[in-house]
């Protein structure tokens, strides 16, 4: 079956899209790192911002937040702040980095879901971020003493949990375990466009050993209908010192502006891992006619197993909000 397939995408966007006039752009980075080495406190330290570009005059920041967590050895919250404060982040400290966190999320920071803001975006992407972070390290393994050692002793059965790793998959063993981490990986340009350096939020300086998801929502109006243009990528820092991009894709959509439902969405695999990943991006259209606040429990209801990908179900989580920022826009109403 394998044989059969194409090879695995590796095509990553050079630059962003240029910033539309009359659009709002949402953009997010979360960088994961080991101060410690391996095997020590992952940091996550996250930066979102909402940026109005106005058909005339200047761009308006309308919010910016930043999210700075300490995660331990079994992805506990050890420490939580944000700036501007939000007091209730403390509520998270013990809780797991993993997908039950979002459910306290929830509990805790209701405001913060409802409103759809930054720095929930940041909030739930510390249960993805600290799962996928360990991929850092694969990338440095012949620099570290011991890892190919350590990794071969137990290697992960991985069957079924995604379209990559469906039964068959190049990426497995016969009986399920991980061959090993894919080298498909792809040599990006910069993450912000040097001829628009407003077009991102300011990026933090990283360590070598280090891993940053980033994310890009441009939302716009454009005859009648509400207008997406959406990126997401992980990616590393090999020892030369060069990025490489393990996960990317490019979402174009639009909504109905009156009642905020998804009208058709596209999903286009830029990178990926395995031959076998890009075969759950034609079943992003599962999710059409799905009002957008309800999409990021909709997606994981609907997308599951190996008829989905965890990255593409990631990417169109985070179309939850753009109601939010289509309210934001200059002839919106509501703004």
């Amino acid at each position: 079956m394998s044989s059969l397939l194409a090879p695995a995408p590796n095509d990553p966007v050079a630059t962003p899209p240029a910033r539309r006039p009359g659009s709002v752009r949402r953009t997010s980075t979360m960088l994961m790192s080991w101060p410690g080495g391996l095997g020590t406190e992952l940091h996550l330290n996250g930066r979102a911002r909402d940026l109005l570009t106005p058909v005339a005059g200047e761009p308006v920041v309308l919010a910016a937040t930043t999210l700075d967590a300490v995660t331990g050895q079994t992805h506990d919250i050890q420490r939580i702040a944000a700036e501007p404060g939000v007091e209730e982040l403390q509520r998270l400290i013990g809780r797991r980095a993993r997908g039950n966190l979002r459910k306290a999320i929830a509990e805790e920071l209701p405001q913060e879901v409802e409103a759809g803001t930054p720095l929930y975006l940041l909030l739930d992407d510390l249960a993805g971020a600290a799962l996928i972070s360990g991929f850092a390290f694969f990338v440095w393994a012949d620099e570290i003493p011991g890892f190919h050692e350590r990794m071969a002793a137990a290697p992960p059965v991985m069957i079924g949990i995604c379209s990559g790793f469906q039964e068959g998959s190049s990426a497995l063993n016969p009986d399920g375990t991980l061959k090993g981490v894919s080298k498909n990986t792809g040599r990006p340009g910069p993450l912000v466009d040097p001829a628009d350096p407003l077009g991102w939020h300011e990026l933090p300086d990283h360590p070598e050993i280090a891993m940053r998801r980033a994310r890009r929502i441009d939302v716009w109006e454009e005859n009648g209908e509400i207008r997406i243009d959406a990126m997401f990528r992980d990616s590393c820092w090999n020892p030369a010192g060069e990025e490489e991009v393990v996960h990317e894709y490019d979402i174009l959509g639009t909504a109905d502006p009156e009642t905020g439902t998804l009208a058709s969405v596209t999903a286009v695999p830029r990178v990926l891992p395995y031959p076998e990943c890009p075969g759950a991006a034609p079943n992003a259209t599962w999710m059409e006619g799905t009002p957008l606040r309800t999409m990021r429990r909709q997606v994981l209801e609907r997308l599951r197993d190996t008829n989905c990908c965890t990255h593409l179900n990631d990417g169109l989580r985070a179309l939850a909000e753009v109601p939010v920022l289509a309210a934001m826009l200059p002839d919106n109403p509501a703004r």
